[in-house]
């Protein structure tokens, strides 16, 4: 788990290529990870399409919350 706040901006500008590195090293490796904030702030409809598709996949998911996340792995 880990906070939005603490990551580059550049993973959440999708044309950076930084977000598919390092989403793709965990899905790989088969580990899981939460992000966790505020995501509305975000325009590009590509980065909501990857926030939901992660999301609905479950193994990298985009939360508000701590809580939210551990809910989720239960």
């Amino acid at each position: 788990i880990i906070q939005a706040r603490h990551l580059a901006p550049d993973l959440f500008d999708l044309k950076t290529g930084i977000a598919g590195e390092i989403l793709q090293k965990f899905s790989n490796y088969q580990m899981q990870l939460a992000i966790v904030g505020d995501f509305s702030q975000y325009s590009s409809q590509s980065l909501r399409d990857c926030i939901f598709e992660s999301n609905k996949v479950g193994r990298i998911i985009f939360v508000a919350s701590v809580e939210e996340a551990r809910e989720k792995w239960v």
